[in-house]
Parts: C-alpha cells; structure tokens; sequence
C-alpha cells in the first residue's frame, strides 16, 4: 500500500519511488517519508516566485524537525510522516538540518564556486538521504557504507544535475563548477547564455567524468553492500545510463533533458536488486 502523501514520487522521482518497491514491506512507509520529503524540499524553487518565501519554507520545516511534534507538522502529511519515521528510528536530526541548509543554494542564482563545493552539496543532500535511507534498513550495518554513500551519491547527483541543465540555465543557475568552465575556457555567465558551446560542451564533459569517478569508486566497493542495504543504493543504479545519455547529446544536452526508457531503468533496478552491482 502506498501512502497517499507518496503519490506524487511516481512523477516527482520516479527512481526513488521504484526503488521503495523493492524494500523489505515493513521500512516502505519509512522511504516513501524520506523521499517525499526529499523531493519537497528540492522542488521549492519551483514553487515560489523569489528566494525569500524559499527561505521561509526551509526554516519551517527545520522548525519541524527541531521540535518533533504532531503539532508543528501542523496537518502536513509528508511532515507527519517523516516526524513519525525520525523517531521510530531514532534519525539524527543534524542531517536533515544540513540538508536543508545546502538547498538554499538552489534557491539563488549563485555560480556553483568549485568541484569540492559540488562535492559537498551532493554529500549533504543526495549522499546524506543514502545515509539516512540505510539506517531505516539496517542501523547497525548503515555506519559501514558511509564512504560508499557518499561516492553513490555524488554520482547520482551530478548525474540529475547534468539532466536538468536545460532547466537549470533557463532559470539562470548554473550548477558546472566555476573551476570546471575556466579549466573548459568559458565562464558561469557564458554558459548560461548559451555562449562559446565548444567550451561549455568540455565543460560538460569534464562534469561528467567527475560523475563517472565517483560511480567508479562505488561500483569498485559495491559488493560490501549487504543485501540488506541494497535498496538504499538503487536509486543510484542509472546513473551511469544517465552519464551515457547526456554524453550522446553533446551540445543538445544544453537544451534538451536526457532520459532513458523506464523498462531500461526498472531492469537495472531488478538486476541491481538481486545480484548487486
């Protein structure tokens, strides 16, 4: 059964969500928690007209957070449940208030600075939310992948940020690390105006070898992941699809989204699921 506050991850995060499917039933209500509030929280740019009521959004929910009561949730059934899974599992509190503090960042058109400042924003949001889905699945096993949580999830993040850099320039954000696009020979503004393309595809480029030495990194650890944990890691699997298909785009990944055939991302889930990677 799927709660109703999860519906919309079908669309929302179709990767997350199926990956919940293939959970043990008893920790799906706590993931569909974690995710829809992930995806709440990543989509609040879209959602307002400025960065202040942004702001605003995210101090309420670290308000939430901190104080842990139905009464705070205020009726929100995405709160509600993740108050309900914090406790049940005892989540450190600290994580989601990093994370919340690192999707301010999506709220302002700042030039992401540098690769370690990718690094670091991929680590407190995607890499955090692995981190946080394994100690729902096994407490005691979750401390051992944190080195691999944190290679997964950069590698995951830098593939969905690769795939929505159409969106990303079109609102006048640029995720390409500064370093990257000097090393390329173009600059933040530049990039976004869809100046110098030769440079902005090396660019590009560059970014997603980052993305495939992270998955590298995992993928040469993956089989310490006890089954157990393997769902916390599923979302992770298209990334090197995803690698693949902005590379085949070249310059078009600038303005089309890259994407791949849902049976493609679901036989790799099911493959991931019973063998690992």
């Amino acid at each position: 059964m799927i709660p109703d506050f999860a519906q919309s991850l079908r669309l929302d995060d179709p990767d997350r969500y199926l990956s919940v499917l293939y959970a043990p039933a008893s920790t799906r209500g706590a993931l569909f928690a974690l995710y829809a509030f992930n995806a709440e929280i990543g989509s609040i740019r879209d959602r307002v007209s400025a960065p202040l009521p942004g702001e605003m959004r995210l101090q309420w929910w670290r308000n939430v957070i901190e104080a842990g009561t139905v009464e705070a949730a205020g009726g929100h059934p995405t709160a509600t449940a993740l108050l309900a899974t914090i406790a049940a599992h005892n989540l450190p509190k600290a994580a989601f208030a990093n994370m919340l503090d690192a999707r301010v960042f999506d709220l302002y058109d700042d030039p992401m600075p540098s690769r370690t400042d990718l690094e670091g924003y991929c680590g407190e949001t995607a890499s955090a939310l692995i981190q946080l889905t394994a100690l729902v699945l096994d407490r005691e096993g979750a401390p051992r992948i944190a080195s691999l949580a944190g290679h997964a999830g950069c590698a995951q993040a830098i593939a969905g940020l690769l795939r929505a850099l159409p969106l990303h320039r079109a609102r006048g954000q640029c995720f390409i690390p500064a370093d990257i696009l000097a090393a390329a020979g173009t600059t933040p503004a530049e990039f976004i105006a869809g100046e110098n393309k030769p440079a902005a595809l090396r660019a590009v480029e560059a970014t997603i070898a980052l993305g495939r030495d992270h998955w590298a990194a995992f993928a040469a650890e993956a089989s310490k992941v006890a089954p157990l944990l393997r769902s916390a890691f599923l979302p992770v699997t298209p990334a090197p699809v995803y690698f693949n298909a902005v590379e085949r785009l070249g310059e078009g990944a600038l303005t089309r989204a890259a994407d791949v055939a849902g049976w493609r991302k679901q036989w790799a889930l099911f493959r991931a699921t019973a063998r690992g990677w």
